[in-house]
């Protein structure tokens, strides 16, 4: 068995202008294939080949195989990520919205969190809306660092490694992540994640 290499949930250009097919070509078809491959390659033939995606993230942090776990972590991260951008513009309803409304006071006021968090970490990263014991709450976590398997539930998640916005943005990480949150955050995925019995899991192959 191997890890899925999932295909993108819209299609190459649908993000335009926010993000570009060219990014997406090679943040997608290049960094998030390579982790993947890494991946295949170091479970083959193992007793790790036939786990999950999230088992072997888990089992690389516990055994401390840092190559392991970058790039399982980044396979893992990547996909999340996909599926939280949406080239439809969505906006918090129903359980999502309250949570949002109780926890930081209003989207804006989550926004603005957001916004804060990812602009402001330091070097690669991730910057996370998660929901732990009932409770909504921002974080971030550094290089290949994830909330996968902690006892936090991600929601959604932005991406703040170079090489999500370089090709388009250069070095100009705020333009990126106001675009990502004013025009692509998917709300609605982050609603079925609040919703789902358990964390988001990663496509089998």
């Amino acid at each position: 068995m191997t890890i899925a290499f999932p295909p993108l949930p819209y299609a190459q250009d649908a993000l335009a202008p926010h993000i570009s097919a060219d990014t997406l070509a090679t943040h997608h078809g290049k960094h998030h294939k390579a982790y993947v491959d890494k991946v295949n390659a170091a479970i083959e033939g193992t007793d790790l080949a036939d786990k999950s995606l999230e088992d072997i993230v888990r089992h690389a942090e516990s055994a401390g195989n840092k190559g392991l776990f970058n790039n399982a972590a980044q396979s893992w991260n990547h996909a999340f990520y996909w599926n939280s951008l949406s080239p439809t513009k969505t906006a918090p309803q129903g359980d999502l919205a309250a949570a949002i409304d109780r926890d930081f006071g209003s989207l804006d006021d989550l926004k603005k969190k957001l916004k804060d968090t990812a602009v402001n970490h330091f070097a690669s990263g991730w910057a996370w809306l998660v929901t732990k014991d009932g409770k909504l709450s921002v974080t971030d976590t550094h290089d290949a660092g994830t909330e996968a398997t902690g006892g936090a539930k991600p929601l959604l998640v932005i991406d703040v490694w170079e090489h999500a916005y370089y090709i388009d943005r250069k070095n100009v990480r705020p333009d990126y992540v106001n675009a990502v949150v004013d025009e692509l955050l998917n709300w609605d995925f982050a609603a079925e994640n609040l919703a789902r019995d358990g964390a988001w899991t990663y496509p089998a192959a």
